[in-house]
């Protein structure tokens, strides 16, 4: 049962990651988004990291994604002629599969990845109350200025997206 669902949800990540990516309409692939992080979720559930996954759909799933979905539809984006990949963008996905093909030929010529043993790995206690100390001590400036930085881009973003009434006429 525990491979099966392990398949299940690499398989629903893997799917909604391309349909994050492939989508055209901005509000569609932020749903993708919201599922692809829940189908992590699922795989961390599967890893014992039962805190990762409640943060992971506490913040990015409930917090980041609400974020993007308030911005995208502010902005009320309308889709618009899609332009042809420009040779830029061409070269820089043919170098993105060059390297995931190159990633996935040596994971499969090295074999599986080896897990680490019991004895080495430390108690689950212990690593939390370390990475708890490490958050609000060591990390808690760069904490405070990430969620400083999204207040002020969200706040550009309203900004920027509000109709002036004597702006209109000028062009």
């Amino acid at each position: 049962m525990g491979n099966f669902l392990f398949n299940f949800f690499a398989l629903f990540t893997l799917i909604t990651a391309v349909g994050v990516v492939l989508n055209k309409n901005a509000v569609n692939a932020a749903m993708c988004l919201l599922l692809c992080l829940a189908g992590i979720a699922g795989l961390f559930v599967q890893l014992e990291a039962y805190l990762l996954a409640f943060l992971l759909i506490l913040v990015y799933a409930g917090a980041i994604v609400a974020l993007f979905l308030f911005i995208i539809m502010l902005l009320d984006t309308q889709s618009t002629v899609k332009r042809p990949f420009g040779k830029m963008s061409m070269v820089a996905g043919a170098a993105a599969l060059l390297l995931l093909v190159a990633g996935l030929s040596t994971l499969h010529v090295r074999g599986q990845l080896q897990a680490p043993e019991l004895s080495t790995v430390p108690a689950l206690g212990a690593s939390l109350k370390l990475y708890a100390y490490q958050l609000f001590t060591t990390y808690l400036l760069p904490v405070q200025i990430m969620g400083f930085l999204l207040l002020i881009a969200m706040l550009g973003v309203i900004v920027l997206s509000k109709k002036h009434e004597g702006m209109e006429d000028v062009k």
